[in-house]
């Protein structure tokens, strides 16, 4: 059943990925800066959703200290929100190097994984045992579709950059849900 579930999303993600490429989410470099060759459209709407899908899950983390119920889990998220910060520059400098403008075209989309701006409302609202349900179940859903994005990109994508910081951010993602899983 697991396997089943994990082909099934694998392939959500992927034809997600492949789907927003071809639906031309991700716009054309600006005509002064042509993409360095070997960015392609898988490459740029991989760039261009992990951004904002490591913006959202950034907002909650930030809630944590003051509102988690559990010192361990509050140390997770602080540990988490500082690897997305990390991730987000690396992010951000791919962006710059494939040449594609930052034009934000996954801004206010809710996406699988994507922590939905709801949810952090709600997360301002709760703590204790409420705020650490709501920054569990969300924050694994995100690592869960990001471990998959990054694998779709490792397949589809073709910059050997963006490769490689798919494979850095999977092993990365696979190390967070195991310790989420030591804390909860």
């Amino acid at each position: 059943m697991q396997l089943r579930r994990n082909v099934l999303t694998r392939r959500t993600a992927a034809a997600l990925l492949l789907g927003l490429a071809a639906a031309g989410c991700t716009p054309q470099p600006a005509a002064d800066r042509p993409a360095p060759a070997g960015f392609n459209g898988t490459d740029t709407a991989w760039i261009q959703l992990m951004i904002p899908m490591d913006e959202r899950a950034s907002l909650l983390t930030d809630l944590a200290p003051a509102r988690a119920g559990r010192p361990a889990l509050a140390a997770w998220a602080k540990e988490a929100g500082s690897k997305l910060e990390d991730e987000l520059v690396d992010l951000r400098e791919l962006l710059r190097l494939s040449g594609v403008p930052d034009t934000r075209p996954h801004e206010g989309h809710t996406m699988p994984g994507m922590v939905g701006l709801d949810t952090v409302r709600r997360a301002k609202n709760v703590t204790g045992d409420g705020f650490d349900r709501l920054l569990t179940e969300s924050l694994r859903a995100h690592l869960v579709q990001v471990r998959m994005l990054c694998a779709s990109e490792r397949t589809s994508g073709s910059a050997a950059q963006a490769k490689d910081l798919a494979a850095t951010i999977e092993r990365s993602v696979a190390e967070q849900i195991t310790r989420l899983d030591e804390v909860t």
